[in-house]
């Protein structure tokens, strides 16, 4: 006979309560964090490629696909800094390249550089 008591589902509302909540921390940590990657972005170094790569992805997937095993070979704060981006951009408010002021021309550059 099986005793155990049953699985208790998730209360989805409560969920979804707790992130909006934490909508606001995930906001500025992300756009921090974009900040602080896109300089690394236009740069051209191996972790630059990446970056830049990971960034179009996030700006569209489609025609920019990018390989997640490529974080590996980046440093612990930027892969963190990747991690924040991409949770801002989980439920976007907007698109990714318009937290910042020049966006379009910067990933415009972006597209010229690592597609």
């Amino acid at each position: 006979m099986n005793t155990r008591a049953p699985k208790q589902q998730p209360n989805w509302f409560q969920q979804l309560q707790e992130f909006e909540a934490r909508r606001p921390a995930i906001r500025k940590a992300g756009i921090e964090a974009l900040a602080r990657l896109v300089p690394v972005a236009q740069r051209d170094t191996g972790q630059s490629a990446v970056i830049g790569r990971f960034l179009l992805g996030l700006y569209n997937g489609r025609d920019y696909p990018f390989v997640l095993t490529s974080l590996r070979g980046l440093d612990t704060a930027l892969f963190d800094d990747c991690l924040a981006v991409l949770q801002l951009d989980y439920s976007p408010e907007q698109e990714v390249h318009t937290y910042l002021p020049d966006g379009d021309a910067i990933w415009e550059e972006l597209i010229g550089t690592w597609a």
